[in-house]
Formats: structure tokens, C-alpha cells, sequence
């Protein structure tokens, strides 16, 4: 099913080439957000192993990260979506995403999900919207 896939705009593309995934960079990207800071570099590699990852590079150099945790029939949760401080503001978010939702094993899906803390606004403007069900979610968390 997995398919490697690259999209350009200008001088920034994206790819799915787990060979262009730079392991230090995207450790050193999570190690900066409130959800992954304290996440252990092999847990992070055991992670995007057992992802479909997208890297966004600038001139061969990664600066953003999105992972997808998928059954590619039924499923997808959005994760580990970043982009370096000093790239953002400039679109490059949206047009990532977009990328992302666009990879041809992943269209028609029944559900999308991904969990955010204050990023709300932002993925709006690539349809995602608050749970219509919420009452149906369920979950277990290990704070370890």
C-alpha cells in the first residue's frame, strides 16, 4: 500500500521517502512541543516506523514532521504534526496538510481524528471540525 509520494512548492517539498527522514531533526522538533517533549528518541523512532510519515524539507533539510496512524481503509489519526518555529506563519501548515490528505491511500476514509490542545482554528481550515459525537469517544491514558 505505501506509496512514496512528493509534492514542491518553490524552494520546500514534502515527501513520504522514509529515507529522506532525518530521525535527530524530528527528535530535536518533538522535543520543542507540549506533547512529545519529554518522549524518548527510540519511542519516537518505534513511532515513525510504525507510521505513514510525511517530511517537510527546505532544501534538503527537515523541518516539519506529520505522522498518520492508519488502517488505510477505514481510519486515519493525525499525529505528531510540527513545523519548525522559524517556518511558520508563511502557509507552509496548511499546504502540508493538505499534502497529507491528499496521499492517494488515504482517500475515502470513513474518519479522520487528531487531538489538539489550542491549534483548533488552524486545522479548521482544512475541515476538520469538533467531534459531532463526543459522548462516544473513549479513552485510555498512560501519563508515564
Amino acid at each position: 500500500m505505501y506509496k512514496i509520494i512528493e509534492y514542491q512548492k518553490d524552494d520546500f517539498y514534502i515527501t513520504t521517502d522514509t529515507e529522506k527522514l532525518d530521525i535527530d531533526a524530528v527528535y530535536s522538533l518533538l522535543g520543542q512541543s507540549y506533547w512529545a517533549k519529554s518522549r524518548k528518541k527510540d519511542v519516537i523512532i518505534k513511532s515513525l516506523k510504525n507510521s505513514l510519515c510525511f517530511c517537510l524539507l527546505h532544501k534538503n533539510k527537515q523541518i516539519g514532521l506529520v505522522r498518520v496512524v492508519t488502517d488505510y481503509a477505514t481510519f486515519a489519526y493525525l499525529c505528531d504534526v510540527i513545523i519548525d518555529d522559524k517556518y511558520r506563519h508563511k502557509g507552509l501548515g496548511v499546504w502540508f496538510l493538505e499534502c497529507v490528505l491528499k496521499y492517494p491511500d488515504l482517500q475515502n476514509l470513513r474518519r479522520w481524528c487528531l487531538s489538539t490542545k489550542d491549534a483548533h482554528t488552524f486545522y479548521n481550515k482544512v475541515g476538520f471540525k469538533n467531534l459531532i459525537n463526543p459522548e462516544r469517544f473513549m479513552e485510555i491514558i498512560d501519563f508515564q
